[in-house]
Parts: structure tokens; sequence; C-alpha cells
């Protein structure tokens, strides 16, 4: 059965204008989902909904949403309160500016959604701007309303159409800095940053979203499938799972990864000694434990 669109409309730049229709880019996948069971009887668990004082059970279609302003204080809001608010569906997605794809820091990303011409009139525009802002290497930016909200948008071109993706606000995002800040003014040893990048170089490749299995849900999934055949399933050590008890040389630990030799040179071998002051240095930032804030 064909997808259909959650919304239509026009895409417009300036006075250029093209049917599109907007369909989400993914599904559901038929995640695993479990219900409340009473283990005695085998039954569902119905939950009952019931004054919090009174413990009177209530009908949901009764109830009214409230904002709590101060302590067991609400405002309470009617349906009709909501649809004076709410931001009208327009069918016009206006550009209102481009920016460079990297100014985006992909933290604001939220939601992907495809763009695409709706029906044939209109196509050839639509491709004209795709591939003009595939080109300048730019992502434009616009609003749509979904699910009664107002969202910013980022339009940038992919797989031979325009992907839609919502954005954040600003107030969405925590802020970093106070989480990074220790980690920020951690000094770095500048031989063991290229022995990293040697590292990080070695193990380059191309991303395939197949290599990001959820393996939490693949044993899960053998897990029911074994209980449904009366079966058990053996518990697996995680191979990557680190030893957090262990203070690791960090130079060794590259060089190992890297196939270097970390035993001591022979005689008559060259060798660079390292600045004593230095090497305690990596060495205490190895062991040193978390700077504690006061």
């Amino acid at each position: 059965m064909a997808q259909r669109p959650i919304w239509r409309g026009h895409l417009r730049l300036a006075l250029v204008s093209c049917p599109v229709a907007l369909f989400s880019a993914k599904h559901d996948r038929g995640a695993i989902r479990f219900h409340l069971i009473n283990p005695e009887t085998g039954n569902r668990v119905r939950m009952v909904t019931q004054d919090a004082e009174t413990e009177q059970p209530l009908s949901r279609s009764k109830l009214v949403k409230g904002y709590e302003f101060k302590k067991d204080t609400y405002v309470l809001m009617t349906d009709e309160d909501f649809d004076k608010v709410r931001v009208q569906s327009s069918s016009l997605m206006a550009i209102e500016k481009f920016v460079a794809a990297d100014s985006i820091d992909p933290i604001y990303y939220d939601a992907s959604y495809y763009l695409a011409p709706d029906g044939s009139a209109g196509r050839d525009v639509y491709a004209i701007l795709r591939q003009a802002i595939e080109e300048t290497g730019q992502v434009a930016l616009s609003r749509v309303v979904i699910s009664q909200r107002e969202r910013t948008i980022a339009l940038r071109p992919s797989e031979g159409g325009l992907i839609a993706q919502t954005l954040f606000e600003q107030r969405d995002i925590n802020d970093a800095r106070p989480i990074f800040e220790d980690a920020a003014d951690t000094k770095t040893d500048p031989d063991m940053v290229q022995l990293a990048k040697q590292l990080i170089e070695r193990q380059s490749g191309h991303y395939d979203p197949l290599d990001l299995e959820d393996r939490y849900e693949t044993r899960l999934r053998a897990m029911i499938d074994a209980k449904l055949k009366g079966e058990g399933i053996e518990e697996a050590d995680d191979p990557d799972e680190p030893d957090r008890g262990n203070v690791v040389d960090l130079m060794a630990a590259l060089k190992k990864s890297l196939g270097e030799s970390t035993e001591a040179p022979q005689a008559g071998a060259q060798t660079r000694k390292a600045p004593a002051k230095k090497a305690a240095s990596s060495r205490g930032q190895a062991a040193k434990p978390a700077r504690k804030r006061a």
C-alpha cells in the first residue's frame, strides 16, 4: 500500500513554487512491546484513573488538562483554550533563508521526513531547487505545522530528492559547558594524540546502517522465541565492556592497538628519552581521579 503524506502544500522560494508532499522517513518496525501481567492469574492489569485525593474512579472523557503554576495549584485548560492558540496548518512552506550545512550542530536535528513533488505539475521546479541547493552546499530553512505544532525545518538534498528535518529550539537543548568543563581543561600529550590519529585512520571506513544493529533487541527477541519453545538462553559476556577497575597505561594501549612493540629497545638502538617531568605528568594524568567540584 502506498505511503500517505502527512502534509501537502507548496514549497516556495521568492516567486517560484511547486506542489510538494511530506512523508515520514521512518516506520514502526514492530518494536517489542510488553503489557503488565498479574503473574498469579496470567491476566493483564487494568490501570484505573482516579482522583489522587478522594481515590474516586473517574472517566477519562470528563478530565481536563491543568498547568501547575505553584505546588498543587493548577490553572485548568479546556479544548476551546487550546483551539484559540493553535497555529493554523498553512499549505505554504516558504523558504526563509539559506545557511551553510555545517553551521547547524547535529544535536539540533530531530525527526526526518521526505519532501517529494506532489504530482507531475512543478516537478521541474522541484528538480531545479533541489540541484541549486545541492550545488551551493546550503540547507534551506522553513516552517511546517506537524500535529498542530509549528516546527522549524531544514531542507537538504539526498537520494535525488529533499530531506526535511525538524530542528530543536535552543531552549530544548541542555547547556553542554558545565558538563564538558573538566574534559575541556584536560591537557593532552601530542605523541599520544598522534598515535590516536593513526588508530582512527586505520579503522576508518564507510558508514553502513547494518553495522549498528540493536544487539539488545536481537537478544530480547531470541529470549522470547526460546521461552515460546520452552528453552533457555545463555547469558553472554559483552566483549566490548571495559574493565573500569584498571588504570591503563594509555601510551602502551595505543601502541598495542596499532600493533607496535611496547618492549624496551635493545642495546645499541637509538632512543629518544622523554623529559622526566613530561613523562611523570602523563602517568599522573592516566591515574588522576576526576576533580571534585566545590
